[in-house]
């Protein structure tokens, strides 16, 4: 008999096989990390089902059973040889195996050249991936796929990891996009997330297998990889124990089995873990810690009696907060619960309880802020709308006039903020992860089988806090789970998690250069805080004490309810809240749509209600509202689009048509290029600007998930060629760029520089085609010339050196013209801004961020809060280089960084500017370029605002920034724009 255990990350499956092979008994089951318990429960089911066993062959795989296997003396199979061997053995002829577990995916390759791919530390688009999108969507996660198969539209969710997914689906749920599109969604992203991330580069095709509890349990996501793979996968019978056979089959040695309890026992005993200090000693130090806090407290007061108050509603990204105001400041009454993917319940059911039980008490107005602000400020007919920063910071500043620092950790959001002279001198908030926030911890709890109270509850007095460092939760899954297994309790592992809360808060968000920095009348807030585990951390980090208001977790409604009243005061009027004969006739019915009215097709939801009135979310613009082009007289993005798209260009071409990929540097060079083409006379064909499915045609030939997305985009745009027949496409390295310092300092960055070498070695299709791609520098013409004789000369032998001469001129004069005509426009826009008091918004980046895939319209989303729009180059050939250079702390040899940093330093020497860059996630040297232009910016009094991109184009967290920055420069009043 041979037998084979598979301990998985969240699962633990055995099969039993007789000598032939055949499968006599399996079983599957999740561990809840109690692994050992889990294996002797199986030891006493296996000896019960075949009394008779005394010794059989076992070997144990898996990504979790190293540390038994060795501890046990017992063989280990690595699991992806496991899996191969059962594989061949059972299906021979398979070209690849595509698997998700728990917390592992792999993609095995077969045949002569065999490779393994999986990945390395984070569980994005996995089991547990999944499993936490249900919890979101507050579903069981086996009815993920039942939702899946009834879905009707679908969105751009992030599978990298779970927690920039919710920042994805909570904004989504909060303006009523259907459940079952979101499941659909979400199967969608975890293939896409599987296939770039794991095959790197290398065709999946043939006959592949899908193996693991997750394809094997969900048709829809088998279903999701065929589309992306344009295959017919197979999931073959008994695939959840796929590794648990191939380690059958390959055990060697006979193990005892009566002496398994006793190996399994002495295992764990033997087990330690990193730890640190107790939060506090005893019981008594943390009665004074409690005393201390109960002193910055909201005087509480009921609605009873009261005849007047003002409503103030944060409907936040997990949660819904409500906060009833005397005109004198007391709290009359709140709402604190999770919002189930649904604020609007929520609220109904809070304001018709409390027009019921308190008829006398009037509301003169409400406000609300937080992500679903815009959904229920419509549904409700609610006063006004606030930005959640700036409602956080009334609400401390009323507890705490000298404030100089305010710090919220809500469910996903964390928000800084730096206080000078009574006003917002700086805003820091957490990128699209929300690791460090309070949805961590709430994950964690679930995981663990426990509320969020309770969680903290068990934290305060442990002994022994375990080590977790500051990592993201789908990395921290693994910690966790291997703390356990080395005995660490509860209550350690719950006051290692909050400690590390307030560490990435410290160190990833904030990143202060000392802790004197930050400040010290420090207000924290936020659900989180209530937490009095991470509070404790945070002064213990800090080493100050710092204020936390009885109402921490309400400060947000708060906040909104002392601005209603700000407003009420300045203007008093009738309030526009719904009222209670309103409510009871209240309905609210959601549907999905696409729009066709530009190239986005946005996903839209429409939100309709009993009045009749309509709330359309998702959209980018204001055409599916007006049906009105937006205009684009103040956007200098839109307007470089269009003078790139009105280039000229030859009708007939005597020698032909040459492609050119519309990505990265081509946003810029493209005029020299086409201009040279042209004269050689070739017909120039780029790929689509406006074609958003650009990225899904080129995914499986990307060699690295962690390149920037625009570089991502070029395999899309070269494969948009190719199947348009262009066989002939030019696309050049180029070490430098062109020089605007005169010195040949004017490096590209590498991915920019020698991408074109990553398509040719990834995209097989390119070997049949004509790809030029030689090396080309612009700094000296008679070189450039030589280097493209050599280049066409291998096709063209009838282009002559002297025709290039004259080629290499136009496209020099194309360029300048063309440079001079953005600068033109830019200019233009400044000076209409100013005339009609509009504040100017400098959007920083590189020239392929005017793509509109790849900057999601966030410029039109500034233009329609009111700002006009100008680009980095627009203005920072107004700063010399010499004046740039002596005030730089960094080393000044990038063309496109060169422009950042003077555009910033004129941004300070205008007051009515403000500069907000544009970085792409996984882009290394903007690691530079960010904090250089903070620093320029900030030294200045400046506020620094930076917008992390890639191919989410969900826009809340961009919107929120955008805001933030507006209201803390005292722009206008958005909520009246």
């Amino acid at each position: 008999m041979q037998i084979g255990l598979d301990i998985g990350s969240t699962t633990i499956k055995i099969a039993v096989l007789d000598d032939a092979g055949t499968l006599l008994f399996s079983k599957y089951q999740r561990h809840y990390s109690q692994i050992a318990t889990r294996i002797l429960e199986l030891h006493r089911e296996l000896m019960a089902k075949f009394p008779t066993l005394r010794t059989a062959r076992l070997a144990i795989s898996g990504s979790a059973g190293i540390g038994i296997a060795e501890s046990c003396g017992i063989q280990f199979v690595q699991e992806v040889f496991a899996e191969k061997i059962c594989t061949e053995k059972l299906h021979p002829g398979t070209d690849a195996v595509i698997e998700l577990g728990g917390e592992d995916a792999k993609i095995l390759f077969l045949g002569r050249h065999f490779d393994a791919r999986m990945n390395d530390s984070c569980a994005g688009g996995t089991g547990a991936f999944i499993d936490q999108m249900a919890a979101l969507l507050n579903v069981e996660a086996d009815k993920m796929n039942e939702l899946a198969q009834q879905a009707t539209t679908s969105y751009t969710i992030a599978s990298r990891c779970g927690v920039f997914a919710k920042s994805d689906i909570q904004p989504l749920l909060n303006q009523g996009a259907a459940k079952s599109d979101l499941a659909a969604s979400i199967f969608r992203a975890v293939a896409s997330q599987a296939v770039t991330g794991l095959s790197k580069g290398r065709p999946i095709e043939g006959n592949v297998l899908y193996l693991g509890g997750p394809l094997t349990f969900m048709s829809c996501l088998r279903d999701s990889f065929d589309k992306i793979l344009n295959i017919k996968g197979v999931c073959p019978d008994n695939s959840l124990y796929y590794v648990a056979m191939g380690a059958a089959f390959c055990a060697e040695h006979d193990v005892e089995f009566a002496s398994l309890p006793v190996k399994l026992e002495a295992a764990i005993k033997t087990h330690t873990f990193e730890h640190m200090a107790p939060l506090f000693k005893d019981e008594a130090e943390y009665q004074a810690f409690h005393a201390r806090h109960l002193k910055d407290a909201v005087t509480i007061s009921t609605p009873e009696k009261a005849t007047q108050a003002f409503i103030g509603i944060d409907s936040g990204s997990t949660t819904i907060k409500i906060a009833v105001m005397s005109p004198a400041g007391e709290l009359l009454d709140s709402f604190y619960q999770s919002n189930k993917g649904n604020p609007v319940v929520a609220v109904r059911d809070y304001l018709t309880d409390f027009y019921q039980k308190y008829p006398h008490c009037q509301l003169l107005a409400g406000a609300v802020t937080g992500y679903g602000e815009d959904l229920i400020r419509h549904a409700f007919g609610m006063d006004y709308g606030i930005v959640e920063t700036m409602a956080h910071f009334y609400a401390a500043h009323h507890l705490e006039p000298d404030v100089d620092f305010i710090l919220d950790i809500g469910g996903q959001d964390m928000k800084c903020l730096k206080i000078h002279n009574g006003a917002i001198d700086n805003i820091f908030l957490n990128e699209a992860c929300s690791s460090g926030c309070g949805s961590f911890l709430q994950t964690f709890a679930e995981i663990l089988g426990y509320s969020a109270e309770e969680f903290a509850q068990i934290g305060l007095f442990a002994d022994m806090p375990v080590d977790l460092g500051s990592r993201c939760t789908v990395f921290m899954n693994s910690s966790v789970k291997q703390a356990q297994k080395d005995g660490a309790s509860v209550a350690n592992i719950s006051a290692g998690l909050s400690i590390s809360i307030v560490k990435n808060a410290l160190y990833k968000v904030i990143r202060p250069s000392s802790k004197a920095a930050i400040g010290q009348h420090i207000v924290v807030q936020g659900g989180t805080f209530l937490n009095d585990c991470v509070l404790r951390a945070f002064e213990q980090e800090m080493g100050l004490n710092v204020v936390r208001p009885n109402i921490a977790g309400l400060m947000g409604a708060y906040g909104a309810a002392l601005y209603a009243q700000r407003r009420y005061q300045d203007n008093p009027k009738p309030s526009s809240i719904i009222k209670l004969a309103e409510l009871k006739s209240f309905q609210h019915t959601v549907k999905g749509v696409t729009c066709g009215l530009c190239n986005n097709h946005c996903h839209l939801t429409i939100n309709i209600f009993a009045s009749g009135k309509r709330f359309i979310s998702g959209n980018r613009c204001e055409r599916p509202i007006t049906h009105m082009a937006p205009q684009n007289d103040l956007n200098l993005y839109r307007q470089k689009l269009e003078l790139l798209q009105a280039l000229p260009n030859l009708d007939a071409p005597k020698r032909g048509v040459m492609g050119i990929p519309m990505g990265l540097n081509m946003y810029e060079l493209l005029p020299f290029w086409q201009g040279l083409l042209n004269h050689l006379g070739f017909k120039v064909v780029t790929s689509p600007i406006e074609d958003k499915n650009i990225y899904r045609m080129g995914q499986n030939t990307i060699p690295s998930d962690t390149v920037c997305y625009p570089a991502k985009l070029m395999h899309g745009h070269i494969k948009w060629l190719l199947d348009q027949g262009i066989d002939h496409i030019f696309y050049p390295c180029m070490t430098y760029n062109i020089s605007e310092q005169g010195t040949e300092n004017c490096y590209n960055c590498p991915v920019v520089a020698y991408y074109p070498e990553v398509l040719h070695a990834n995209m097989r299709e390119l070997a049949k085609a004509h790809f030029f791609f030689d090396y080309l520098g612009l700094l000296h013409k008679k070189v450039l010339v030589q280097k493209l004789y050599e280049l066409f000369h291998r096709e063209y032998a009838d282009i002559t050196k002297k025709e290039l001469h004259k080629a290499v001129d136009a496209a020099f004069a194309a360029y300048d013209a063309f440079e001079a005509q953005v600068k033109e426009r830019g200019q233009r826009i400044i000076t209409l801004a100013r005339s009609q008091h509009k504040p100017i918004v400098v959007l920083a980046g590189r020239p392929y961020h005017i793509d509109p895939k790849v900057n999601h319209s966030i410029d039109r989303l500034i233009t329609t809060m009111g700002a006009a729009l100008v680009s980095e180059d627009a203005v920072s050939s107004h700063i010399t280089p010499q004046e740039l250079n002596t005030d730089l702390h960094v080393l000044n040899q990038w063309t496109y960084h060169s422009r950042l940093y003077a555009a910033a330093k004129y941004v300070t020497e205008n007051p009515d500017m403000h500069m907000i860059q544009l970085v792409s996630f996984g882009c290394g040297c903007d690691a530079i370029t960010a904090d250089e232009c903070r620093r320029i910016l900030e030294e200045h009094g400046r506020i620094y605002t930076q917008i992390k991109i890639d191919d989410i184009d969900n826009l809340g967290a961009a919107k929120i920034r955008i805001r933030s920055l507006f209201s803390a420069a005292n722009l206008f009043d958005l909520d009246t724009n």
